[in-house]
């Protein structure tokens, strides 16, 4: 089995990307999904996260706003939270390869792989969603809460979308249309079975 990481900044429609992957049958690990089921209601994170952050949880989980606040440009804080976070996912992927491991290939959507270095170990290839930076603030902005300094500080946190394009092993380009996108993700769903031989 092959293991593919699918990671993109924020705004680039790596969201979407996974959605069509996973139409197609291509079973996907989404480490934000489980991140937020690990941190909703009953939660298995919600003790240690409380407990390191007190007042942040409640019965509907994690209170992302308040977390966020105690987190959010305080590197120290950061490194706490994933402290806590980062085995969890890792537990629950290694579960997820597991259970396909008689697949050809598998796609781990891991959104901050390269900044998170480690996380390109054992990797088959990596795969980059991307859109022109006019597309990538028109999203973001549109989003509840976000203003534009948000925005700047979270891009100022990740891997500048160029150095990503430049390491990747595919791209996938959002900035045209949903048809366009669609078209590409067949094309690269039908290339990584073809380098299985199956």
């Amino acid at each position: 089995m092959r293991v593919y990481g699918l990671t993109g900044s924020i705004g680039m429609g790596k969201s979407a990307v996974a959605a069509m992957l996973r139409k197609a049958g291509v079973p996907l690990f989404d480490a934000d999904a489980e991140v937020h089921r690990l941190q909703g209601p009953g939660g298995a994170l919600l003790p240690a996260i409380e407990a390191r952050f007190p007042g942040t949880t409640g019965p509907k989980g994690v209170d992302r706003t308040k977390l966020g606040a105690a987190v959010f440009g305080n590197p120290t804080e950061r490194k706490a939270l994933e402290a806590i976070v980062h085995p969890a996912v890792r537990h629950a992927r290694g579960r997820f390869l597991q259970r396909h491991r008689s697949r050809p290939f598998v796609i781990l959507d891991i959104p901050l792989l390269f900044e998170s270095k480690a996380q390109k170990k054992g990797l088959a290839g990596v795969i980059v969603v991307s859109a022109p930076a006019w597309k990538q603030r028109r999203r973001v902005l549109a989003r509840p809460g976000m203003t534009a300094a948000k925005f700047r500080q979270i891009v100022h946190l990740q891997t500048p979308d160029a150095e990503k394009r430049a390491r990747a092993d595919y791209i996938i380009d959002t900035g045209a249309t949903f048809t366009a996108t669609r078209a590409q993700v067949r094309r690269l769903v039908a290339c990584l079975g073809a380098k299985t031989g199956r």
